[in-house]
């Protein structure tokens, strides 16, 4: 047994598929295959049922396969300690964003961060919240940018910013200000289920799944749904980073919440046993460093709209 094989079996249980998790490690599919076959031989432990499609653990597999994530857990922790010896920040960070966030924030500290960290591999994955949460679980990432609280008591949670809330909207308004009543659901368009983006604002009108808009149209994409207000008509929500994206006959569609603005709170999310600990402060640093000067300087004594609640 040795490390490698732990990796595959690690790869393969994130990916439940042997071409993917062959894929993902580099390797050919023949050899990543004789490679778990070996380990669960020497084992005497079926790791995957291969008769189902995607692969599953089996249910001793998978209580190996959290002792497997444990080990791989502390021999990062190891490379960490090393890494801690030497100046220059080096070793690879893996970083989840959701949909919402990752074309409006990446941006804005991803080119500095890469140039003032030649060093550090950052792998970045864009997923809803729950497979970024689970991915956290399972070690897969080191880290991931959400909105919170999660209200899980295997993470640790660091606020970065709060962000606001605003209208995208094709009618004109007599009001300068906006309250969530004033917004005709009839022509709210919305996320696919899965967002957290599309919870929060579920909350924000007090609407509920079971009401639907008279052409409704659910979509992945907060760009696509503000193509469709710009193409026919309705309204939708942005965060308010999305703004800087705008064209200035797109910022004319906008309308603020009245005070307090509804706003999510934005944090970075670590397992609270995640190791990493030097590039996941460089990491947050750069992300402080290039926020906006209204994101960088409000605090939650707004109105944050959670989407998440505690499991009583």
């Amino acid at each position: 047994m040795n490390l490698q094989q732990l990796e595959y079996l690690a790869a393969l249980d994130a990916h439940r598929h042997f071409g993917k998790a062959a894929a993902a490690c580099y390797v050919t599919q023949p050899t990543l295959s004789m490679m778990v076959h070996k380990i669960e031989e020497e084992l005497g432990v079926k790791f995957f049922d291969r008769s189902r499609q995607p692969i599953v653990p089996t249910e001793a597999g998978g209580r190996l396969l959290e002792q497997v994530r444990v080990i791989l857990r502390e021999v990062d922790r190891l490379r960490e300690m090393a890494h801690m010896e030497e100046q220059t920040l080096t070793g690879e960070l893996r970083l989840g964003v959701i949909p919402t966030l990752s074309p409006y924030l990446l941006p804005l500290f991803l080119p500095a961060f890469v140039e003032k960290y030649p060093s550090v591999h950052l792998k970045i994955t864009e997923r809803i919240t729950e497979t970024l949460i689970d991915s956290l679980h399972k070690g897969f990432l080191d880290a991931a940018i959400l909105a919170t609280p999660l209200h899980d008591p295997l993470l640790k949670e660091e606020v970065l910013f709060y962000e606001a809330f605003v209208v995208y909207s094709s009618h004109s308004y007599p009001k300068e200000y906006l309250l969530p009543e004033d917004i005709d659901v009839g022509e709210l368009w919305l996320l696919e289920e899965g967002h957290c983006f599309r919870t929060q604002i579920l909350h924000l009108c007090e609407l509920r799944e079971k009401q639907h808009p008279v052409v409704e149209y659910q979509s992945g994409s907060l760009e696509t749904l503000k193509q469709l207000v710009d193409a026919q008509h309705g309204v939708t929500i942005l965060p308010e980073l999305a703004l800087r994206t705008l064209t200035p006959e797109q910022l004319a569609k906008v309308k603020r919440f009245a005070a307090p603005e509804p706003m999510r709170e934005v944090s970075l999310v670590t397992h609270r046993q995640a190791v990493k600990e030097r590039l996941l402060e460089a990491l947050r640093q750069e992300i402080l460093a290039h926020l906006p000067e209204v994101c960088r300087n409000r605090d939650s004594v707004q109105r944050p709209v959670e989407w998440r609640y505690p499991v009583h």
